[in-house]
């Protein structure tokens, strides 16, 4: 975390997720390195960060979006400026004109919806098919789309052998914050089951889960890769990421509402919620960083867990030490929390969502966002 913002942090609101607005155009300007030397297009996944705000720095770099649902869709044309990259496991009849209208480029997730929506798609977008090459290294089950009984994309054995008019392009995307040598061993897989569709494609979208802005990502291979695929096949290449965009460039700030003994076991009641605000920590899961502590509890040290502001029981997260015991007030910093945290967050049990801001470039905090009771009533009737 910045420094400055870590010695201004009593003046943020709380809670708050803060992105740093330097960190963001690092990230992007490593990406957009990978894709000029590669000459492939990648463009931002709006499902791991829909931060509008930050969309004009977004701009700079990345040319697009890609969306799964119309009100996505809506956010890209109006604050990204262009047309989105629609991928939406089934299309609503009522809505799939609109879709269309507002998409360059349309992914089906299946042949049956291709079959009843190509005459109102071709001509108007660039219609291509998500593929399920059935090998995915995604360890939780929940994020592995190659599960048995998967409904996303199609199998080999469903599709043709050969492309239809009007439809373009070949879809994947089975990676989760993955590395280079993954996605290698993926189009094996790939080319295995779909090579003669490949060779007929006119572009080829590889998904997302390419965490290239991870210490330690062979972005040189990953350019490799990715040179090689598009030459062989004579296709343009499209990348559309999620955590690697906004991956650790900024934090969600909290504060101590109050300490209770349970039982001998010190817990810390903060004003924010992991499962409303934070809800890949139980889903995933994993423990989230928080600056300041240790992340493993360590004898001797103030030992805490940390519980939510909602009252479902499992609304907790454990155990931290301190090098100093905690007191109300005191503030709670989780790392890397702007990237599948924010478009995930929810009112559950009437807590208001955190505030949204940014901690600038010229290293001054601008507040974007609050939220109170309207949020709230809004999403009920």
């Amino acid at each position: 975390m910045n420094t400055s913002l870590q010695q201004n942090l009593d003046a943020i609101l709380s809670p708050c997720f803060v992105l740093e607005e330097a960190r963001l155009r690092r990230n992007l300007q490593l990406i957009d390195s990978v894709q000029r030397a590669a000459g492939v297009t990648i463009i931002l996944a709006l499902k791991g960060f829909s931060m509008y705000s930050a969309f004009a720095l977004v701009r700079e770099y990345l040319s697009g979006a890609t969306a799964s649902s119309l009100n996505e869709i809506k956010l890209v044309n109006e604050y990204m400026g262009v047309k989105a990259h629609t991928y939406i496991p089934a299309y609503r009849d009522d809505e799939f004109d609109e879709v269309v209208e507002r998409s360059s480029h349309l992914t089906f997730n299946s042949w049956n919806q291709w079959v009843r929506f190509k005459d109102r798609a071709v001509g108007n977008v660039s219609c291509g098919i998500r593929v399920n090459p059935q090998y995915s290294e995604v360890a939780t089950e929940m994020y592995n789309p190659c599960v048995p009984g998967s409904r996303l994309g199609a199998t080999r054995d469903q599709l043709p052998d050969t492309l239809p008019d009007g439809l373009d392009g070949i879809h994947f995307h089975t990676l989760c914050e993955n590395d280079s040598y993954t996605l290698e061993r993926t189009l094996a897989a790939l080319e295995n089951r779909f090579g003669d569709l490949l060779h007929q494609a006119k572009w080829v979208n590889f998904g997302g889960g390419h965490l290239m802005t991870r210490e330690g990502y062979d972005t040189n291979h990953l350019i490799q890769l990715l040179t090689n695929f598009r030459e062989k096949y004579n296709v343009d290449i499209l990348l559309e990421p999620g955590s690697a965009i906004a991956w650790q460039t900024g934090v969600l700030v909290s504060t101590v509402l109050d300490v209770v003994d349970s039982q001998g076991i010190q817990v810390a009641i903060l004003d924010t919620s992991f499962a409303a605000h934070m809800p890949d920590t139980l889903e995933m899961p994993y423990k989230p960083r928080i600056l300041g502590s240790y992340h493993e509890p360590i004898a001797g040290k103030p030992m805490y867990r940390l519980g939510g502001m909602t009252c479902l029981a499992g609304d907790f997260m454990g155990d931290y030490s301190f090098d100093k015991p905690l007191v109300i007030g005191d503030k709670i910093v989780f790392d890397d929390m702007i990237h599948y945290t924010m478009v995930k967050t929810t009112t559950f049990n009437g807590v208001n969502l955190p505030a949204i801001g940014i901690w600038q470039e010229d290293e001054t905090f601008r507040l974007v966002k609050t939220y109170g009771y309207e949020s709230f009533k809004d999403r009920l009737s």
